[in-house]
């Protein structure tokens, strides 16, 4: 069987390791782990690095834990922040790490069982430390030296905006919960992002001296496209794994466009599609760009194994919408992704149902007038829905998407969306 770190090296998601021991350590079941900041209530795009790391581990035979940090994330991990972070009240962190949990469902087996993923909450364990015993149990086997060695502390310290001693201590609780997990779990592995090396490094470096014994870090390379931004944004905004945040729509437009010289790099480390398949799609990059055959397998399978089947056919009928398609089993959210930048008006559901096709028009705005309406339509250039109606046709209630909306449009491509109003 092949080792799982040579699996994350051909994908592209191995960065660094503490100790190379770790290489032989893997080539029998271990358990590991990583951590998830409920900063917000859903999982982003961005996040997949460390996800699909932990399915590679699961899938390789080991036994993987995730951590959601429902303790640390009150106070906010300082690694990679160039200013302290606005602190959320326990009852929005009660609630991300919810919205977490059931993110993480739906790409790791969670349960009891062997080969099962477990799904932990450092608040479980944190919540039973005062200050004084956590200063005496644990604080006294952190160095400061070694604390202020730390890159993103003296990066930190060194800015203008300095670093609180609240933040300063974060190093520590993350470190007890790589100790917690070893002590409860036997887990003698955290895997992280590369910005987190100081972070990991102070848990084995906790290990060592309370427990005499090798524990191990793993790094994993921070994802960036092309241009060196962040992977997970665009234009700004995070992609989100919840729909509600993020439609399936966006969610897919966002991997259809990678560019020619990201979307091998993205194959590779966010999807399993074996390493030869990736290949002949990276030959179809070089020969027929035009064709985005790579990007399409990308969206395809991310969307899918993020929304399932169904969150992937309403993502790639949105697509089609744009071309003409049909609206049937259209969800309102995805229909105002597709159309966010065309023009819209609100009019009253009693001004709409019951109402000819071409009042509407002229009362939402597609057309100036009732008179330009009817002879639009009568030239065979109105639709609702993307379906072509006449000067007498009458708007049922069955045509208003979700009960919220209606798509307008004169001609091939100028649309208009009517909200309504109950």
């Amino acid at each position: 069987m092949e080792n799982v770190i040579d699996t994350l090296r051909a994908r592209g998601l191995f960065d660094n390791w503490t100790n190379p021991e770790l290489y032989e350590t893997l080539k029998k079941p271990a358990t590991l782990y990583a951590g998830f900041d409920p900063s917000a209530d859903s999982l982003q795009a961005g996040n997949f690095v460390a996800i699909m790391t932990l399915c590679h581990y699961q899938r390789a035979g080991h036994n993987v834990i995730a951590l959601v940090g429902g303790a640390t994330g009150l106070i906010g991990d300082p690694s990679g922040k160039t200013s302290e972070r606005e602190y959320q009240s326990e009852e929005t962190i009660a609630k991300n790490v919810e919205g977490i949990k059931e993110n993480l469902s739906r790409f790791l087996d969670f349960g009891e069982g062997k080969g099962q993923a477990r799904l932990v909450n450092n608040l479980d364990w944190h919540k039973n430390f005062t200050f004084l015993t956590y200063l005496r149990d644990v604080g006294r086997y952190f160095r400061m030296g070694t604390m202020l060695n730390k890159e993103s502390v003296r990066q930190r310290i060194a800015s203008d905006s300095g670093m609180s001693f609240t933040e300063f201590c974060y190093q520590t609780l993350q470190g007890y919960d790589f100790l917690h997990l070893y002590d409860t779990y036997g887990c003698r592995l955290q895997i992280g992002g590369s910005d987190q090396w100081g972070n990991i490094t102070a848990g084995t470096d906790l290990i060592h001296r309370q427990r005499s014994t090798e524990a191990y870090g793993m790094t994993i390379p921070l994802i960036t496209d092309s241009q060196g931004h962040k992977f997970g944004k665009s234009e700004g905004n995070a992609m989100y794994l919840d729909k509600n945040k993020t439609s399936c729509y966006d969610f897919y437009q966002f991997f259809v466009r990678s560019e020619d010289a990201d979307v091998i790099r993205y194959l590779k480390a966010f999807t399993f599609l074996p390493l030869d398949e990736i290949t002949q799609l990276e030959e179809q990059v070089e020969n027929a760009p035009e064709k985005r055959e790579a990007q399409t397998a990308l969206a395809d399978d991310v969307v899918r194994r993020v929304h399932g089947e169904e969150g992937l056919r309403q993502a790639q009928q949105a697509t089609k919408v744009l071309f003409g398609g049909t609206l049937e089993g259209m969800l309102a959210a995805d229909l105002m992704a597709v159309f966010a930048d065309v023009p819209s008006s609100e009019l009253p559901v009693t001004e709409v149902v019951g109402s000819h096709a071409t009042r509407v028009a002229a009362a939402s705005g597609l057309c100036k007038s009732s008179g330009e309406a009817r002879r639009l339509a009568d030239g065979g250039g109105l639709y609702i829905n993307n379906e072509r109606v006449g000067s007498s046709d009458i708007i049922a209630a069955g045509q208003i998407i979700d009960d919220q909306l209606l798509l307008l449009r004169s001609g091939r491509k100028n649309y208009h969306l009517v909200k309504l109003l109950k």
